[in-house]
C-alpha cells in the first residue's frame, strides 16, 4: 500500500473522486426512482445512459464540432454543453419511456411475477446495446475537447479543473432539484404515494400509469445529464460503455439505500471517493475491486444501505 501517494495527492484525489461520484449519483437516481415505485431493478437503465452519450456526440457533430476540431472559446463551449445537456437528457428520457412502454407495461397489465420483469429488464438491456452496436458498427467514437484543460485554480496542493467543478456543481443542482420536486410538488406527492401503497393511491385518484411513466422519464433525464459529463471526461464513447457505469451506479444506489434519493447522492459520492483513494493506495488496476469490496463490507454491517429509507417513506 502506498500511503505517501494518498497523503500527498489527497486534495486532488478528493476532487477527482467527487467529480466521478457525481456521475455515479446521477445514474443511481434512475435506479432508485424505479425501484422505489415498482420494486424493480431496471437493468436497461445503463443503456439509457449510453444512448445519452451518443446523443451528446451527435449534437456536437451537428453543431460543427468533432474529435478533430480545435478547442472552441469558452462561450462557444458553454453553449455546446448546454445544448447537449438538453438534447441528451430528452433523448435518454425518451429511450427510458420507450423501455417502460415496451418491456414493462405489458407485463404490469398481465400482473406478471417479479422474475419475469427481471428477465425483461436484462433482455431490454441487451437489445438496446446491440442496436447501438449495429448502428455504430461497434466502433469507439471520439468526443471533442470542449473545456480548457488548464486548472481553474490551484492552491495548497489542491487543483481543480473546469470540467470537475462543472460536473460536481451541475450534478448537485440537479439532484437537489429532484429532491425538492419529489418532496414538495403535486407530482412528487403522487410518486411517493404510489411508492408507499399503489392500490390506496389509486383509490385517492392517483394515476399509477402516469406516475410510473414520470419516474422513468425523470430517471432518463438524469442519465442524460450524467452522459454528457461522462463523455467529456472520457473523451470517447462506445455501445457498451453503460455496463460498468450502470453496475457501479446500481452499487451506489444500494450503498446509500436503494429507493432513497439522498442515499443515491451519498452512495455515488462515497463510491467515487473510495475509487480515487483506493487507486492511490493499491494502484489503478485495483480500482474496481476496491470499490466492490468496500461495498460488500459496508452492507455486511448496514444491509439496508447508509440511509436506508425508502422513497415511499420520504418526508414531505
Amino acid at each position: 500500500m502506498n500511503f505517501d501517494d494518498l497523503i500527498q495527492g489527497f486534495p486532488d484525489l478528493t476532487t477527482t473522486g467527487l467529480a466521478q461520484g457525481s456521475i455515479y449519483a446521477l445514474v443511481a437516481l434512475g435506479y432508485t426512482l424505479v425501484y422505489g415505485v415498482l420494486r424493480l431493478i431496471n437493468f436497461a437503465h445503463s443503456e439509457v445512459f449510453m444512448y445519452g452519450t451518443f446523443a451528446a456526440l451527435w449534437t456536437w457533430g451537428l453543431m460543427g464540432y468533432d474529435s478533430n476540431s480545435a478547442r472552441p472559446d469558452l462561450g462557444t463551449a458553454l453553449l455546446l454543453i448546454v445544448v447537449s445537456l438538453v438534447v441528451a437528457s430528452l433523448f435518454s428520457g425518451g429511450v427510458a419511456m420507450v423501455v417502460e412502454a415496451v418491456a414493462y407495461r405489458p407485463l404490469r397489465k398481465r400482473n406478471a411475477p417479479p422474475l419475469v420483469f427481471l428477465i425483461s429488464a436484462i433482455g431490454a438491456s441487451f437489445v438496446l446495446a446491440e442496436l447501438m452496436g449495429a448502428f455504430t458498427e461497434r466502433r469507439q467514437q471520439g468526443i471533442p475537447g470542449l473545456l480548457p484543460t488548464e486548472p481553474l485554480f490551484s492552491a495548497g496542493g489542491w487543483t481543480v479543473y473546469p470540467l470537475q467543478l462543472m460536473t460536481f456543481v451541475v450534478a448537485l443542482a440537479v439532484m437537489f432539484g429532484l429532491d425538492w420536486f419529489v418532496s414538495k410538488t403535486r407530482f412528487g406527492r403522487g410518486i411517493r404515494a404510489v411508492a408507499q401503497d399503489a392500490d390506496t393511491a389509486a383509490l385517492m385518484g392517483v394515476n399509477k400509469g402516469r406516475v410510473i411513466g414520470l419516474v422513468f422519464l425523470l430517471g432518463g433525464l438524469l442519465a442524460g445529464v450524467a452522459a454528457v459529463f461522462y463523455s467529456m471526461k472520457q473523451g470517447n464513447t462506445r455501445f457498451n460503455v453503460g455496463f460498468l457505469i450502470g453496475l457501479k451506479a446500481f452499487s451506489a444506489a444500494v450503498l446509500g439505500g436503494i429507493g432513497n434519493l439522498r442515499g443515491a447522492l451519498v452512495g455515488g459520492l462515497l463510491l467515487g471517493l473510495v475509487e480515487a483513494y483506493g487507486a492511490a493506495l493499491f494502484g489503478s488496476n485495483w480500482t474496481n475491486v476496491i470499490a466492490f469490496v468496500v461495498l460488500l463490507v459496508l452492507l455486511m454491517f448496514r444491509p439496508t444501505g447508509l440511509l436506508g429509507e425508502s422513497l415511499g417513506r420520504a418526508r414531505a
